[in-house]
């Protein structure tokens, strides 16, 4: 191979640091050892490389992590090489350059171009890892990178705080309800870096670098490729493991509220839907539909006959989905033997109960356990239940809820999980819980597997986790937040995502200034990976077993706004075909359906910074109106195409902004370089 271009670290730097290490090559990798710390850096998968380092012992392997147990193959022979005072390691596209005294900076295989560069805390000590002791061979894990004037950032899961770009933001890594923990970033200078860790911790993307945090974990790990953001996915995605292909069914419109209280209530809705001639895929059966929370099955006092209801959806073509929470009540004959067989999660200090919920034939809530999704004799457990009681009566897709899991209080440090201790691998959780149901179907031979997932990690997308922005508000400043939330989603390798079209929170149907709320927000959906109605509307109930809230149908909010949301139910009819294509793309290649400007046109330094609108898939730009009173949207159309208004027909240049008429019936949609999509309605 060719040696590639790049600038060793000034030699008086190195021999100023207090220790010198040793280089050694095996098995194809690079170790260097030094101040009893060991650092791998091998190739892992086309133009990427990992990086693990250790205090007082060699690198450990099995350590829970997102990466898939076999790296992708390189496609390229990697180049490892020592020399005197360095030693670097060339995967394709990127180069990692390690310095005597183990300090790593990435740079582009090509020019030699600095990537990224790990960043000391001070002159002489520590360097840009430090490992503080908490006991036990665990330690408070620091990674230290150098900041980059007028570099971007994105990605790092789900989270409320609007922003796209998180440069000089400070994001926990922890989950939370609408807060998903997924610690990858993509650059706007040509990398993408995976902390894979699932400890609970932090991410700090200061002006003068940027940190990574474990509370309390026994080694630092992380993957980088080099690469545009497109190129970054597919690696990624590799590495990670690929979402199955949707299936068709999922593509449609699905019908939900808080909540659907009996059998004749659900299957009402379902009917009226097909009476009034409207597209309905999926109608979910919500929480309380059960004996006891955790006993995972119909109380037949509501639900007589559920393969009777299921066969009528069936022959209606709608399919559907069951609520299934991980916490199992006191009162739940599962509770015992769960307990005697180990299968919740643990703690350190006090029972296993970890949370306050109502149930049925109390009348205060009862403290609730855990099941311990990390443990696969747990995951065995709960599946059977639900071959038991949900699957026999053909039921095949279920909504995950609560599965950060919804803790009270959230003390990770409390909690012994089957992987390992709580503040080591609490963020592993939603992704076990999805795995639940993927291997229990897999196993019975179903394919086309979905869940639907309040939260998120690294890795949930190769179980067919799909994810939504949980319990959100219902106004247009939540609204817009919502379009940054789902496009660093889908960078972090989670294709499938929606919202509760309307918000969560509340909501008058019959306020004009909700039903405009409902309007816009029906009209992203509509545009979305995945479109589902769902909310807690007013006048609401307080939380127990008999709860339910306000009418949640399209025809729930007048006629105006009813004949607006029927029209957005047939456009979403009229492209499933083109979202299927999407998903597809996501299946094959790693590429998410809703899609950042700059994936498409990373030239463009103005795609950059579009916040407020996206790509649907390569050929329709989506330009959600996001504030109440708007008439008209002006958005950015990136320079290297030529777009066409979906509804007029004018066609624009690429490259500057340009100012459309929104009214209350019509999001501004435009196709890029001529494409065809049915979004009129002949």
């Amino acid at each position: 191979m060719s040696t590639p271009a790049f600038s060793p670290p000034p030699s008086s730097l190195a021999q100023s640091s207090p220790t010198r290490g040793t280089f050694r090559t095996r098995d194809g990798v690079l170790e260097w050892r030094g101040r009893q710390e060991t650092v791998r850096v091998e190739p892992w998968g086309p133009d990427a490389v990992r990086v693990r380092a250790r205090l007082g012992g060699p690198v450990l392997d099995g350590l829970p992590g997102a990466l898939l147990a076999d790296p992708p193959p390189a496609g390229s022979e990697p180049d490892i090489r020592i020399e005197d005072d360095h030693a670097r390691v060339t995967c394709g596209a990127i180069t990692a350059v390690v310095s005597a005294d183990g300090m790593l900076r990435f740079v582009r295989t090509g020019d030699g171009a600095e990537l990224l560069s790990e960043d000391r805390a001070h002159f002489w000590w520590p360097g840009s890892r430090l490992h503080t002791a908490t006991g036990n061979g665990y330690h408070r894990l620091e990674q230290r990178f150098a900041a980059y004037g007028g570099e971007r950032l994105y990605g790092l899961g789900q989270h409320q705080h609007g922003l796209l770009d998180q440069k000089g933001a400070v994001v926990d890594l922890v989950q939370r309800n609408a807060e998903v923990s997924i610690p990858v970033l993509t650059s706007s200078r040509g990398y993408t870096l995976l902390w894979n860790n699932p400890a609970v911790g932090r991410v700090e993307l200061a002006h003068n670098g940027t940190r990574w945090v474990a509370d309390s974990a026994r080694q630092i790990d992380y993957w980088i490729t080099a690469g545009d953001p497109a190129d970054a996915q597919r690696r990624y995605s590799a590495a990670t493991g690929r979402t199955p292909m949707l299936p068709e069914w999922a593509a449609g419109f699905w019908q939900c509220k808080l909540r659907y209280r009996t059998q004749d209530e659900l299957l009402s809705v379902a009917r009226e839907y097909k009476r009034r001639g409207l597209p309905l895929s999926a109608i979910v059966c919500d929480f309380f539909h059960w004996t006891h929370l955790g006993e995972w099955r119909f109380d037949p006092a509501e639900w007589p006959d559920p393969a009777a209801m299921v066969k009528e959806l069936d022959e209606l073509g709608v399919k559907l989905v069951v609520s299934v929470w991980p916490s199992v009540s006191p009162l739940s004959e599962n509770h015992r033997p769960m307990e005697q067989q180990g299968l919740f999660i643990g703690t350190e200090y006090g029972p296993m109960a970890h949370a306050d919920w109502p149930d049925k034939g109390v009348a205060e809530p009862v403290q609730v356990a855990f099941y311990d999704a990390t443990n696969p004799d747990a995951r065995d457990f709960v599946w059977s239940r639900i071959r038991e009681n949900y699957l026999s009566y053909g039921i095949t897709a279920f909504w995950l809820d609560a599965g950060e899991p919804e803790l009270k209080p959230g003390f990770a440090a409390n909690l012994r999980y089957h992987a390992g201790p709580g503040l080591e691998v609490s963020n592993l959780y939603p992704r076990e819980n999805a795995r639940t149901v993927h291997d229990g179907l897999a196993a019975e031979g179903e394919t086309g597997i979905i869940s639907l997932n309040r939260s998120a990690w690294a890795g949930s997308q190769r179980y067919g986790a799909a994810l939504w922005s949980g319990d959100i508000g219902t106004d247009f400043a939540t609204l817009r937040r919502q379009i940054a939330a789902g496009l660093n989603t889908a960078l972090s390798g989670i294709p499938w995502w929606n919202t509760d079209i309307g918000g969560f929170h509340g909501g008058d149907p019959d306020d004009p200034a909700y039903r405009e709320v409902m309007v816009r927000w029906f009209q992203f959906g509509a545009l979305s990976p995945l479109m589902r109605l769902h909310g807690f509307r007013d006048p609401g109930m307080p939380l127990g077993p008999d709860m339910t809230g306000g009418p949640n149908e399209v025809w729930s909010y007048g006629r105006e706004a009813g004949e607006i949301l029927e029209a957005y139910l047939r456009l979403r009819e009229r492209l499933r075909p083109y979202v299927l294509e999407q998903m597809r793309a996501a299946h094959t290649e790693g590429l998410p359906p809703m899609r950042p400007l700059f994936l498409e046109f990373p030239g463009d330094p103005a795609a950059w910074e579009v916040d407020d609108a996206y790509l649907f898939g390569p050929d329709l730009l989506v330009a959600p109106v996001l504030e109440a009173g708007a008439r008209e949207r002006t958005v950015h159309l990136p320079a290297g195409a030529e777009w066409t208004d979906a509804w007029t027909g004018e066609r624009y240049p690429g490259g500057g902004p340009v100012t459309v008429p929104a009214p209350l019936e019509r999001i501004p949609l435009f196709l890029r370089d001529g494409a065809r999509l049915p979004v009129r309605e002949d």
